[in-house]
């Protein structure tokens, strides 16, 4: 059950804010994901929400998919905080919220915090509790532990550098409608890139009602897609070259993706009402959930009828209309991931010649790509031991950078300020998940040998790194008495004596990876033999060469 926090603030706060006494307020720092809820919320594309859901709300809506008034509203819009920081606010107070550059975008007027149930919230809206799905795992071990609701007052929306033209907030999109004088306008919601089937299926719908179509891609967070934000911007500029000028538009949507099945189609649904267009397509799967809600929402329903390629009349048609006889072409999400890690062709039916090229550009086969070896275990497993060989094997057969960033020389020149809490602990990881990423993303190699404790901060790392090339995790997992016998500083020993804290399999836990991409135990193992072990599971992975 949730759990309401009395807190009072620890400074005297204006309940009525304003600029001028704004600098008196607390501030939090906005993540990306929840600057994209912000603006949506300031723009009036959440409507009916006036701002992030209060406590009763949140239990009405992942219960019901109503707010406490009745109305309908499918997902949960909450600010989540760490708990450190929950402490300083009171009900009543107010609250900045501000971008990663500190440019102040709203404040908020604070009606309720609570630590919410995540296991109940991940059961209700997305019908799991297992962590292998990617918003449920973001859920219960990346997202603060408490949650703020209340109204919020506009200061700014936030600056989007790139596409300009294309991003619209409601009004704006609506003002273009009248301007082209649509009165019908078909919305299709997409997250990925666009390829030759859903060009033909969204051109059939809009062909068969006789109907503008609005191409509306969110380019927010997402936690079921894996595709670079400006890659899938540039394939869809090529995309909607194919579709008739007159009779579509292309806009940008700062939504984040969830991957909340049915009930997150009913939410976009409502969300394209608020933007204006009179019908919504939603995938069959989906259909007969949202379709029910259309006369509420005030917006009409369209299934989209899945295609596939034909071989024999060269050209994708209806599944339903495919002949016995006939010669049906696939290609599933796994396989166009194997392609692209494999460097293979992708065939012509699939997609557009210009949107093959982006693909080539941007994804090159795995062993063209930057990396991540990433060593996790205790402390004196031998995991520095292994990542200096490793490092120099690298070197010997790689023409690239191979950085090495060892959890001692980390604290020394990067987090010699933080503590060995479990918080300090997590930001040390992230912060040595940064460099890391930038290291990946720019072609290189980085080697990372900290002891990492915890696995929801190292899951966390991984999928930050995946995104952008490839990430290796190893579990050195020699025994802990081993650690203990080779202890020449005799840290394990003032530990057992109580003269250090917070010591990782001591005083303090050591959670196992679950599925490691190799496990290693150094007890009668060189570190010569180990890193050749690393070796050949970068070469079965793909990331280097045979």
């Amino acid at each position: 059950m949730d759990r309401h926090l009395n807190m009072e603030a620890t400074h005297s706060l204006n309940k009525q804010p304003s600029l001028k006494t704004s600098e008196r307020l607390p501030s939090w720092d906005l993540t990306p994901s929840q600057l994209s809820d912000v603006e949506m919320l300031l723009t009036h594309a959440f409507y009916p929400l006036q701002g992030f859901l209060n406590q009763l709300d949140y239990n009405t809506v992942i219960r019901t998919m109503r707010l406490s008034s009745g109305e309908l509203y499918p997902l949960p819009v909450t600010l989540d905080v760490s708990l450190i920081f929950s402490k300083i606010l009171s009900i009543g107070s107010s609250l900045e919220l501000r971008d990663a550059e500190g440019v102040l975008i709203a404040i908020m007027t604070i009606e309720s915090i609570w630590i919410p149930d995540k296991q109940q919230e991940a059961r209700l809206v997305f019908e799991t509790s297992d962590s292998n799905h990617p918003a449920v795992e973001h859920l219960l071990h990346c997202s603060g532990d408490v949650y703020l609701g209340g109204k919020l007052e506009k200061v700014a929306l936030p600056t989007h550098y790139d596409y300009r033209d294309v991003r619209h907030t409601p009004k704006e999109l609506k003002a273009e409608f009248k301007k082209r004088g649509w009165q019908r306008i078909l919305a299709y919601h997409t997250h990925q890139p666009m390829h030759r089937r859903e060009q033909h299926e969204t051109s059939q719908i809009a062909r068969e009602l006789d109907i503008n179509l609005l191409i509306h891609a969110a380019v927010g967070e997402s936690q079921i897609s894996s595709f670079d934000h400006f890659f899938s911007l540039r394939c869809y500029t090529h995309l909607v070259k194919e579709y008739p000028q007159q009779t579509t538009l292309f806009s940008l949507l700062n939504l984040n993706t969830q991957g909340a099945g049915s009930r997150e189609a009913l939410s976009h649904a409502l969300i394209r009402k608020n933007y204006g267009c009179t019908h919504f397509i939603v995938d069959e799967d989906d259909f007969s959930f949202v379709k029910p809600y259309e006369e509420e929402i005030g917006i009409k329903i369209v299934a989209l009828k899945a295609s596939v390629y034909v071989q024999e009349r060269s050209d994708y048609a209806p599944v339903v209309d495919v002949q016995a006889q006939e010669t049906v072409l696939t290609l599933s999400y796994p396989t166009f991931l194997q392609h692209l890690h494999a460097g293979l062709a992708l065939p012509d039916w699939f997609s557009y010649p210009a949107i093959l090229e982006e693909i080539r550009n941007a994804y090159p086969p795995r062993h063209q790509q930057g990396f991540t070896v990433f060593f996790t275990g205790l402390s004196g497993s031998g995991k520095s031991t292994i990542a200096n060989a490793l490092r120099i094997k690298l070197l010997e057969r790689e023409n690239r950078p191979v950085t090495l960033l060892d959890g001692d020389i980390v604290r020394k020149n990067l987090s010699s300020e933080l503590s060995f809490s479990q918080e300090h602990r997590n930001l040390n990881i992230l912060r040595i998940g940064f460099v890391a990423n930038e290291i990946t993303k720019n072609g290189g190699i980085a080697i990372c040998a900290p002891i990492a404790p915890y696995q929801a901060i190292r899951q966390q790392v991984r999928t930050t790194i995946e995104a952008i090339g490839g990430y290796i995790e190893i579990h050195v997992a020699t025994p802990i008495a081993e650690c203990e016998r080779r202890d020449r500083k005799g840290l394990y020993a003032k530990a057992r004596a109580g003269l250090i804290e917070h010591f990782t399999g001591v005083n303090d836990p050591y959670e196992i990876p679950e599925k490691p991409d190799l496990r290693i135990d150094t007890t009668e193992i060189t570190a010569d033999a180990c890193a050749h072990q690393v070796l050949l599971t970068l070469e079965e992975l793909g990331f280097l060469k045979r």
